[in-house]
């Protein structure tokens, strides 16, 4: 199998060019924002943030597997891709009118959030089975984890970004780097952590074309459009049924569905836990959300390395050890406390950045869940594309979105509900080991891969 390398480069292009919205709207800037500003308090921010996620993982559930069945009966991608961008765009860019004290703020957010988190993973199921007909089955770990990593940087360059020349503290007025911000953006109204939207939106359009002109698509079945949306819910229907008579690719449907779930959660509420529990600004937030994402893209080369050598099982059982260490500390942290029970100072302006002891441990647990979750993610896509065929890849991947999304609504759920009732924010953590441990039990018991 050879293709061009215009063709693989491109195809890594779309993690750099759609990742800003994860970044940016999702955990690092949009998301704390919407819990500080638009939010009464950051303990509602984060339910309501959770149950806008849900809503987003629910119609995922629906639509992915029943999109990617379609799209193998018409053959071609792109299309699929391209429609879906341009949802994403619109909805990225609506993100700047939710401004502070506006009535409709808090609805127009969590709105264009959703659509905008099911328009980029309905993506991603067109793109993830484009993969299998670009390399060989001894190429996909590194192919899939190096476009994580390239995910992972335009994430990074976007955030330093806003942080850096756009996003201002509302007290002082500048930036990161000690600015005035860029293009008049006015810090009191938060006009800069609101422009988060719009740059998702121009950065997605700047560099997703590459994979329309250099990436091959496959020829198209000619098929008309009510034929093709017969044929695949049929297909659709096939699908679950071959999945269900392969132990193993049942079994690993599962475990990822009730992982990514768990991921998912853990990504929507990082930024947001930081600013409620230890009143993190921008500052803060920005500096973690920097060193996480380089932390996640070293992360997600070396898990592509790996996963060439040791297979996927073991580099998603590793990455799933390591989340429930993670989920178990921040469990373990308090603004005044670590491990539990031992006292500590209480964050203060007077030490620093990062000045307390529980605030230096949420950043070390932070860096983990970087540097682990790329190659978690990379190595389920690349055990999928070496399980199944290549020109079933479209329905296989719609399948594996369903996997990841058909309860994606559950662990932000439990957590808002959660957080809800006991009024504390560490109830987020506590609900999230659950996930992790069921479905590295699940994956535990497949085969190599």
């Amino acid at each position: 199998m050879h293709v061009r390398r215009s063709a693989l480069v491109s195809w890594t292009l779309f993690d750099w060019a759609c990742q800003p919205f994860f970044t940016l709207v999702t955990t690092f800037v949009f998301a704390p924002y919407f819990a500080a500003a638009l939010a009464p308090d950051p303990a509602r921010g984060q339910a309501w943030w959770g149950y806008a996620t849900a809503a987003a993982g629910l119609a995922l559930a629906v639509a992915s597997p029943v999109l990617g069945s379609i799209a193998d009966a018409t053959g071609r991608m792109k299309p699929w891709i391209a429609a879906s961008c341009a949802i994403l765009a619109v909805a990225s860019a609506t993100l700047w009118f939710a401004a502070p004290g506006a009535g409709y703020a808090v609805l127009l957010a969590l709105v264009a959030f959703a659509i905008g988190t099911v328009a980029a993973e309905v993506a991603a199921v067109f793109n993830n089975a484009m993969m299998s007909r670009l390399v060989g089955p001894a190429g996909l770990g590194r192919l899939s984890g190096t476009g994580w990593a390239v995910g992972y940087a335009g994430g990074l360059v976007s955030l330093v970004i806003v942080l850096g020349f756009m996003a201002a503290s509302p007290e002082t007025g500048k930036t990161f780097f000690g600015l005035t911000p860029v293009l008049g953006l006015d810090p009191a109204t938060r006009e800069g952590d609101r422009a988060a939207g719009p740059l998702a939106a121009l950065w997605l359009i700047a560099f997703v074309w590459p994979l329309f002109v250099f990436t091959p698509d496959a020829a198209g079945t000619g098929a008309r459009a009510r034929d093709a949306v017969r044929d695949g819910i049929a297909r659709l229907r096939q699908t679950i049924g071959e999945a269900r008579g392969r132990p193993a690719i049942a079994r690993f449907l599962i475990g990822n569905m009730i992982y990514q779930d768990g991921l998912v959660a853990l990504f929507a509420f990082g930024g947001i836990y930081g600013a409620g529990v230890f009143g993190w600004s921008s500052t803060e937030l920005g500096i973690f959300g920097i060193l996480l994402t380089v932390s996640g893209t070293v992360g997600a080369v070396i898990g592509g390395i790996l996963d060439d050598r040791f297979g996927a099982r073991p580099v998603i059982l590793g990455a799933l050890g390591v989340l429930m260490f993670v989920c178990v500390g921040i469990l373990s942290l308090g603004r005044e406390h670590v491990l539990f029970v031992i006292a500590t100072e209480a964050p203060s302006d007077a030490g620093g950045l990062f000045g307390s002891v529980p605030e230096k441990a949420f950043l070390g647990l932070g860096l983990l869940i970087g540097a682990v979750a790329g190659p978690l993610q990379a190595s389920s896509r690349a055990y999928l594309a070496r399980t199944v065929p290549a020109e079933d890849a479209g329905r296989y991947f719609g399948l594996l979105a369903l996997s990841g999304k058909v309860t994606s609504f559950l662990a932000p759920l439990s957590v808002a509900i959660a957080t809800q009732v006991t009024g504390t924010q560490a109830a987020g953590p506590a609900v999230l080991v659950l996930f992790f441990a069921a479905g590295a039990t699940l994956i535990a018991g497949i085969r190599r891969a």
